[in-house]
This record gives structure tokens, sequence and C-alpha cells, in this order.
């Protein structure tokens, strides 16, 4: 019979998560400092008390089974509170906002958003450390990163084809039309080759690309938005870009309108319910609005 998962406890967790992050019960061990029986009894046993196996064993290591990366995201979150809980009381007797604050973003939103909102937030509140990692919004993307717990806030595209983590909260911060891209002066920039790279895909652009009989297929698929200003400034092709992206353009690149019936996309934050409470999430949000108003 199951035993309650109220009974895991941290230990538990952080040897959920190392078996998960290392792929394997000896990597894990070694991380910890424990041996491998050790690890190989508690997984055991937090697998009794959950009631489902969350890993499959092969002679490759330990991967997660379904269960087992709902399970292990979830370990993140909580021993994340364990962490917060430290900062926000030491912080409560000195009067201040601090410690550790991990953010996740695609990258024209690290280089554009974020910034001037961090620079405001950590003059404000100096005692907040800000760890941004830069992620490529394909797949799940920096929401992924959110409900996976790597993450306690993330800057992603809103309202594409992937579905939210259910316990995700967003909020809009910007919206920003799509512009052609050309080479400055071109005498017909509809009639380049088409640049593309694979972020560029949400399924906020789909039904109008569908509609639009001049775009040809993508014959240059680049690693990043950098690559193909760079590319279209050195009049390889055209390309469609989010105007975030735009803002590091160089004079050799033309930016045309695409019109009222042009394609549109949302950026904003991503956060769990419990990193929404506190208090250097809901500081860097504060921030983040202001830098749209």
């Amino acid at each position: 019979m199951a035993g309650s998962t109220a009974d895991l406890l941290p230990q538990e967790l952080r040897i959920l998560v190392a078996v998960a992050d290392r792929g394997g019960f000896s990597a894990a061990a070694a991380a910890l400092c424990l041996t491998q029986s050790a690890v190989s009894h508690s997984v055991r046993g937090s697998e009794a008390k959950v009631g489902t196996v969350l890993f499959e064993r092969g002679r490759a290591g330990a991967t997660p089974t379904p269960a087992g990366e709902r399970a292990v995201a979830l370990a993140r979150r909580i021993l994340r509170m364990y962490e917060v809980l430290g900062a926000e009381a030491r912080g409560a007797v000195r009067g201040a906002v601090e410690g550790v604050l991990r953010i996740a973003a695609f990258r024209s939103a690290a280089l554009h958003l974020l910034p001037p909102a961090l620079e405001r937030l950590t003059a404000r509140h100096p005692g907040i450390r800000p760890e941004v990692r830069v992620v490529r919004e394909i797949g799940a993307g920096a929401a992924g990163e959110v409900a996976a717990g790597r993450a306690d806030l993330g800057i992603a595209t809103l309202g594409g084809s992937q579905d939210l983590a259910p316990g995700l909260l967003t909020g809009v911060l910007a919206q920003e039309a799509y512009r052609l891209v050309h080479p400055a002066g071109h005498p017909d920039p509809k009639g380049l080759p088409l640049m593309d790279w694979d972020e560029n895909c949400g399924s906020y652009t789909r039904s109008w690309w569908r509609a639009q009989d001049w775009i040809p297929r993508a014959t240059v698929k680049a690693e990043d938005d950098a690559m193909v200003l760079s590319m279209v400034g050195r009049g390889l092709g055209m390309a469609i870009m989010p105007e975030l992206s735009l803002r590091e353009a160089p004079a050799a690149v033309g930016i045309t309108d695409l019109g009222p019936g042009g394609p549109v996309r949302q950026v904003g934050y991503v956060t769990t319910s419990e990193s929404a409470s506190t208090l250097a999430v809901r500081a860097l949000i504060r921030e983040l609005r202001s830098e749209r108003s």
C-alpha cells in the first residue's frame, strides 16, 4: 500500500532531483556524497510513498518516467521554497528583499527587456542577486524552465502552440508586431529568398503566413535572430521578424511595416503560483511592468 507523499523528506527530494539531473544513481550518489545503495534505497522508498515508478532503470542510467518528470519538477520547486524561506526570513529581520532570483529568458528578451528592469530592481534591492539563463524559445522554452523548477520567473512568448504546465501564472509585458526585414534600399525585397530560424515558428504567426502567397519556403535556416539580421544586412535574403529582435538591426538592414493585418506576438512573464508570492519575484514583476508603462 502506498504511503503519503507528505512523508517525503527534503533529502529524498534532493535525491530524486540529483538522479534526474545526473542521469543515474551512481552519478547522483557522487554528487551528493552518498553511496549508490543509499540513493537506490531512497528512490525505491520515494516510489513506494508516491505509489508509482519514477525512473526507468537501464544500463545507460536512469530516466524519469512521465510521473517521474512531474515529481522531479515539483521536487525542485519545493526545495526552492525551502531556500526562499530562509532568504525571506533573513530579509524580514533586516527589512530588505534579498536572495538569489533565477530568471530564464529567450535571447532578445534577455538583451532588451530584462537589463533596465534588473538595473532598477538591484538599485532598490541591493540584496537581490539575479541569475539569468538564456534559453531557446523552442518547445517548452522559458516557461518550461519555470515549470521544471529551474527558474523562478521566465520571460516567454505567450499564446503560442505550447500549452503551459499546470500551476503557472502569466502576465503580458509587451505586444509587438512583426516586420519585413530586408537589405536597405533593395528594390524588390519580397522577391528575395526567405531566411528564418527555429524560434520564429509560433502558432500566433502561422495562420497569417499561410495566407500570404508571396512568402516562399525558407531556404536558409539560421541559429538565431542575430544571425538572420547579419545575413539580411549582407544582402542574402529577407526575413519576417518581431520588433524586439530588431532593436539591434544594423544600418544595412531595412525594415518595412507589414500593414494592419500583420502578425503580432505577446511577450510576458511566467512564474509559479508559489513563486508569485515571494518578495523578489513580486519586485521583479513590478519593474517589468513599469518598463511597459
